[in-house]
């Protein structure tokens, strides 16, 4: 019988998304509750480089005795450092060298292409190598990755010292078929390496990827009860069920296991029910974190665009610590699909007041020719839509609208976001004006034209 190595990322999963609900207390519960399981290791999450975080991390790590702990080294030297200090506290640690492989997340995330992004992997493994520890490979991302670059990456990992891999289908994406091959491709790429998996249920076939990855050559599985991995609970009873036909076993105790899903499945949806529209995303985030939150305003983005609402993200939340998710739909509205404009505004004449029925005058200019619509609404806004839509001659169906001010004083500027619908699909526009109606009608005209593009 082969002997399944199990790690569990669930404490970096729920410190990442729970950040600031999760309590120091709750913490340490948690990562002995888990222990408790039979996991061959605890993952923390990436070390920040603060005081108060050092000390949360190092009496969990301090706390672990019957397991590994894995201790991502970052990207930075500071990270780097902050992480081997850390490791000095564990009973039995690993670093992890973790790096997307996918082209949109290098790109957009690190500004690295495939090359300089092996340069990296080499660097950095080599680096925690010679601290002594043993050096695992975790290749984010890799169902999205080019052909072949993958095994490239666990390659140069493990001729610089790394002696576990690790496969990763952050996207959840992939077919069982589609993913074995992958990992199939790796391991034959690295076979002195241990090679694990990590796989997702966004399309419930996490079990089913690992199972199909372990009969391929895996010799591990990572294990999530919060987010979207392969839940443990799920994982432990199919070993115990056909464990004997697939040839394997594990220390996972399932009793043990089903008490601690429920346990921390309890208090995790407890603490996401007491949110409300205030919910913030923290600048830890990733690169699918963000796609997932994208996804869940109603957007469909491409590649490039999901790259550049993260580029962006990423600038606004390390200099805020974290945004509300409202933020991240002006940040869609202002960063994806900038598109050359079909119509451009002249000007607008409104006319309103609580005695008259508000009317709108606006001049658009396509192609070098003006158009003028007039209209009455409900209101200046509305008005305002209405004769724009005379002029287009159509009606698109608005899912959003907002104004808010992003200056101080009476001279404040007023910053609108607008979203229409056109053909089951969102279009965000946004637009800055110290008149409020004027910020509005330039939302709505930069809304209008990413639909025209796309449907020309």
């Amino acid at each position: 019988m082969k002997k399944l190595f199990v790690s569990d990322v669930t404490l970096r999963a729920k410190t990442e998304e729970l950040k600031k609900s999760v309590s120091f207390k709750e913490k340490l519960a948690i990562c002995d509750a888990i222990v408790k399981t039979g996991v061959d290791a605890i993952e923390l999450p990436t070390l920040s480089l603060s005081k108060e975080d050092a000390v949360v991390y190092r009496t969990i790590i301090q706390s672990v005795k019957n397991c590994q702990v894995r201790i991502p080294v970052g990207f930075t030297d500071e990270s780097f450092t902050a992480a081997t200090e850390m490791a000095k506290n564990a009973k039995n640690a690993v670093l992890q060298v973790i790096m997307p492989t996918s082209t949109v997340v290098m790109e957009y995330t690190y500004h690295l292409k495939a090359p300089k992004m092996l340069d990296k992997i080499a660097s950095i493994t080599k680096k925690a190598s010679e601290t002594g520890y043993a050096v695992e490979f975790v290749a984010t991302d890799a169902t999205r990755a080019e052909k072949g670059f993958v095994a490239q990456c666990a390659k140069t990992a493990v001729e610089n010292g790394a002696s576990e891999i690790t496969v990763c289908d952050d996207a959840g994406i992939s077919l069982p078929c589609e993913f074995s091959a992958l990992v199939k491709e790796v391991i034959e790429a690295v076979p002195t390496a241990k090679v694990y998996v990590a796989t997702s249920d966004k399309i419930s076939l996490a079990c089913a990827c690992a199972c199909i990855a372990l009969s391929v050559g895996a010799q591990g599985v990572k294990t999530a009860t919060d987010g979207d991995g392969m839940r443990p609970d799920k994982f432990a009873d199919l070993i115990r069920t056909k464990g004997d036909d697939m040839g394997v076993e594990s220390n996972l105790d399932c009793t043990a296991i089903h008490n601690t899903v429920s346990t921390i499945t309890d208090n995790t949806e407890e603490v996401k029910s007491s949110k409300n529209d205030g919910e913030t995303i923290d600048a830890s985030a990733t690169f699918t974190d963000i796609i997932e939150k994208i996804k869940a305003l109603g957007y469909e983005l491409s590649d490039e665009d999901n790259g550049k609402v993260y580029e962006e993200f990423r600038r606004v939340s390390e200099r805020k610590g974290s945004i509300a998710s409202r933020e991240l739909d002006a940040i869609v509205a202002s960063t994806a699909m900038q598109v050359p404009s079909t119509f451009h505004l002249v000007n607008y004449v409104v006319n309103s007041g609580n005695i008259i029925t508000a009317t709108a005058s606006v001049t658009l200019e396509k192609d070098g020719e003006k158009l003028i619509g007039v209209s009455a609404g409900d209101g200046p806004v509305d008005a305002a839509f209405h004769a724009i839509e005379q002029i287009i001659g159509h009606h698109y169906e608005l899912d959003d609208f907002q104004i808010q001010s992003i200056t101080k004083g009476r001279e404040a500027a007023a910053s609108s976001l607008i979203r229409l619908i056109a053909n089951g699909k969102l279009y965000s526009g946004n637009g800055v004006s110290t008149d409020i109606i004027g910020a509005c009608i330039r939302a709505y005209v930069n809304a209008l034209n990413k639909i025209v593009y796309e449907e020309n």
